[in-house]
């Protein structure tokens, strides 16, 4: 294999593993829960439309050097907000609509991130 490759590969390994996460996400529940997955993906779909929330997913991506930072963080934040939505804090916000952005999120800023690795090399 080209070495410029398996070092793209190398470094965006974390990348992929979101991408792939999201994939199978989407895959397995489509299996076990196909309402709640159509619901899911449907409002991804309608927030893929909110560019301050792209902009922001595709700025994470491109712009902070450790992408395990951002992973983690949107992670965290979704969490936080989870158990907010639980202990009645948002109650305007549904825990389907708070899963549909964290995807929507780590999906954009993957994909920014993995555009930084490969504009580095030239094939």
């Amino acid at each position: 294999m080209n070495d410029q490759l398996l070092t793209i590969l190398k470094k965006a390994k974390l990348n992929f593993a979101v991408l792939a996460s999201i994939l199978v996400l989407a895959v397995v529940g489509k299996i076990t829960n196909p309402e709640f997955t159509n619901g899911i993906f449907l409002i991804a779909d309608q927030l893929v439309s909110e560019l301050i929330l792209l902009f922001v997913a595709i700025t994470l991506g491109a712009f902070i050097p450790n992408f395990k930072l951002v992973v983690f963080g949107a992670i965290a934040a979704f969490i936080a907000g989870a158990i907010a939505i639980q202990a009645g804090i948002f109650n305007y916000l549904s825990l389907d609509y708070l899963f549909a952005i964290l995807i929507v999120v780590l999906g954009f800023a993957s994909i920014a991130n993995l555009y930084r690795h490969y504009r580095e090399f030239s094939f």
